[in-house]
């Protein structure tokens, strides 16, 4: 394929500028295979030396157990999929896991050749999946279970022979200490149960009401016993194990949603989201794992992986991440690129790869029913971003791997920071394509329907949820049909088809683009014809489309105007770019104020975002001189617009009466929507331009209350 690459690059007229790309990442500590943070642990065990041993539902490349320390990957065990990961435990010799298939077993690995040599039956009960087993803990030679659906606490040897067990009501987090209490979390009651080794019970410790325990650990050295409270405070509660007692927390109250050391969603040192996992090794530091918000019924997406270390007087020393899932992130317009925003996960971006992780902007309390959350979401964990920015107002939609439900997402930042505010729901069937457009346009195409719906974005209330205008339907043109995916390009009023296959969640080889979509052509100008199989994601930004596919990791570029292959992305510098695009929407493109393209991939294999930062020469925009494209007036098919360029007031001249109110709308060449406003119906009026910044604007007029384009222009504001 690299020869086959070269090769078309060196027939390409001037192709060799078109190379200029490098490869970098966000959503995980390292952009390599050897090393990449694992998916989505759920527990997390800590051996007196520091290692960590965190366990996952599901790892696409075999890191179902991760083994860390120092901040460092060492390895993993557990193959994909053998652990569940809800509970994890271990000795100097192993470490036993709760499985995933069957659900009530529980697997034994031999730390030093990771391999796993036991399985036995850890539940009483064989009909009950997924997290059976809730807990596990080991003392001297015994392993403690909380049998979930059991209702029980049993005690094994570590050879998987059943010594004894006592009933508890839907045991959860576990841990045993020194002097031989075992302690058990009942999350849903927030209650913790003392017993001793033999199941006699003693102390009890009622949390407040709304408390959620989710992860016990004994710290015997100082006496107490941590707790990890996923409930409103996420943070980790501290009592004396003697008195049963709260003596102190550690963590920010409220975790990532506190907003007096931060912004609401913000998350980082002692921000905590679900603490799931809790450990200390023999100097002193304290491990905490989190598993930040956002996933559906799926536990292996249920999630991500977020370990914090921190030394003995609570500094934080390193993190360990893993983000990203079959998700993909979109750049922000309003940072030009910098902030990318996935389903559920908001990441920063410099240039420099790395988790990058800025926030969780879903809000389970504020916002319970939030489709990122609910276990009754059909999708797979809706980790696909599309977001757009219109005039300061951020959009972003929520999708699953391959799914015909778009979940739509606005931003208050005054009242919930970096929380995603749920707004209305895109179904059903929208199978035929899908995209929120760079100035917060709505575009559908629903199955069976052989139409594209337009739905305009009129404007946002007072809390910044978007208002939009009667969908404006248009047949689908005959030539493209079925249509597979669309996306349109208001700055340049392109639209660009994509279809010829059958299964909808394919692309087909036939792609065409259309100028001057609004204005009312159907007749593509562009038809490119794909020479590869399986095309499934595409993203349009400026001048070109960037496909993926279904079984080979790389993207192709094509020129909009020609049709013709520009270039294809393969990873460079060590980054691993994963098998391939197993995703409709895993695909992402911007075009950057600067020239530059920021292609994201999602990498579900190595749990991270690709991003590709590619340099065409042919877009380096040359210097703009005003003598030589200004004049007293510009005309389109129905506008007059005077003066050109503008300093401070621009007026418009439509030619004709108009009675009905007008939209009016100013973008920038990048997309952005820069003024909107509505005008009394008027063929003839003024729009303020002072605020503007030098450069090259489009003006659009529409009808306020249809949405359709009455003119379209360009002008320039010195």
């Amino acid at each position: 394929m690299q020869n086959l690459i070269l090769s078309i690059l060196f027939i390409l007229p001037g192709a060799a500028c078109f190379s200029q790309y490098t490869t970098s990442w966000v959503g995980n500590t390292y952009g390599d295979n050897a090393n990449h943070v694992g998916n989505c642990a759920r527990s997390m065990w800590v051996s007196p030396g520091g290692l960590v041993y965190a366990s996952s539902g599901w790892d696409e490349n075999g890191r179902n157990i991760g083994i860390y320390q120092n901040g460092a990957t060492l390895g993993g065990m557990g193959g994909t999929n053998q652990s569940q990961g809800s509970a994890v435990a271990g000795d100097s010799t192993w470490v036993f896991a709760a499985q995933e298939t069957p659900a009530y077993n529980v697997g034994r690995y031999n730390r030093a050749t990771k391999a796993r040599d036991l399985v036995f039956q850890a539940s009483s009960t064989t009909t009950a999946g997924g997290d059976v087993i809730r807990g596990l803990a080991v003392l001297n030679g015994r392993l403690y279970v909380s049998d979930y659906a059991g209702n029980r606490i049993a005690v094994f040897t570590s050879s998987g022979t059943l010594v004894r067990q006592w009933a508890v009501t839907s045991p959860g987090a576990l841990a045993v200490d020194s002097n031989g209490f075992v302690w058990v979390a009942q999350m849903t009651t927030a209650t913790l149960l003392q017993f001793d080794t033999l199941g006699a019970a003693g102390a009890v410790i009622h949390m407040d009401t709304a408390s959620r325990p989710s992860a016990l650990y004994v710290d015997n050295w100082h006496g107490q016993l941590l707790v990890g409270d996923q409930g409103p405070d996420m943070n980790i509660k501290v009592y004396d194990k003697q008195s049963a007692t709260l003596t102190t927390t550690f963590g920010a109250l409220g975790g990532y949603l506190n907003q007096t050391s931060g912004i609401r969603g913000q998350t980082g040192d002692k921000r905590f989201t679900r603490v799931v996992g809790i450990g200390r090794d023999t100097q002193g530091r304290l491990y905490v794992l989190n598993n930040p918000w956002g996933g559906t019924w799926d536990l292996g997406r249920n999630g991500a992986t977020d370990i914090h270390c921190y030394d003995s007087t609570g500094a934080l020393l390193w993190t360990l991440q893993a983000l990203n899932f079959e998700g993909i992130a979109s750049a922000d317009a309003g940072t030009d690129g910098a902030d990318l925003y996935s389903g559920n996960i908001l990441y920063h971006f410099t240039g420099t790869g790395g988790a990058n992780y800025v926030a969780n902007t879903v809000d389970p309390y504020r916002y319970p029913r939030d489709a990122r959350i609910s276990l009754s979401d059909k999708g797979r964990g809706e980790h696909f971003g599309m977001m757009a920015n219109a005039g300061g107002h951020r959009l972003l939609v929520a999708a699953n791997q391959n799914t015909d439900v778009f979940y739509t997402y606005y931003f208050n930042p005054s009242t919930d920071g970096y929380i995603a505010i749920p707004g209305d729901t895109i179904q059903p069937h929208v199978r035929n394509g899908f995209q929120l457009d760079s100035i917060g346009d709505r575009w559908t195409s629903y199955d069976k329907t052989n139409a594209i719906q337009h739905y305009p974005l009129t404007g946002f209330t007072a809390g910044g949820r978007p208002i939009y205008g009667t969908a404006i339907s248009t047949p689908t043109p005959a030539t493209i049909a079925p249509l597979n995916r669309l996306g349109y390009l208001p700055a340049s009023d392109k639209m660009v088809l994509a279809g010829g296959s059958t299964d909808w969640t394919l692309i087909g080889n036939r792609i065409e683009v259309y100028n001057g979509w609004l204005a009312g052509n159907r007749t593509p100008n562009t038809v490119i014809t794909l020479s590869r199989a399986q095309a499934k994601s595409m993203a349009v930004a400026g001048d070109y489309v960037f496909i993926g596919y279904y079984a080979i990791p790389n993207i192709d570029v094509f020129s909009l105007t020609t049709g013709n292959l520009i270039l294809t992305l393969t990873p460079t510098g060590g980054v691993y770019a994963g098998n391939d695009t197993d995703s409709e929407y895993g695909v992402q493109a911007y075009h950057k104020s600067t020239g530059e393209y920021l292609i994201t991939k999602d990498d579900y294999n190595g749990t991270k975002v690709v991003i590709y930062r590619w340099n065409p020469a042919d877009t380096t925009p040359a210097p703009i001189s005003a003598a030589k494209i200004s004049a007293p007036a510009t005309s389109s098919s129905t506008a007059l617009i005077y003066p050109n360029p503008v300093e401070k007031t621009l007026t418009v001249d439509l030619n004709k009466s108009v009675t009905n109110d007008l939209g009016v709308r100013i973008v920038d060449l990048s997309g952005r929507v820069v003024l909107t406003s509505r005008v009394k119906g008027s063929g003839l009026f003024s729009v303020a331009t002072a605020d503007l910044r030098h450069g090259i604007y489009i003006l659009t007029i529409a009808d306020a209350a249809t949405g359709k384009k009455i003119a379209e222009t360009k002008f320039i504001k010195k």
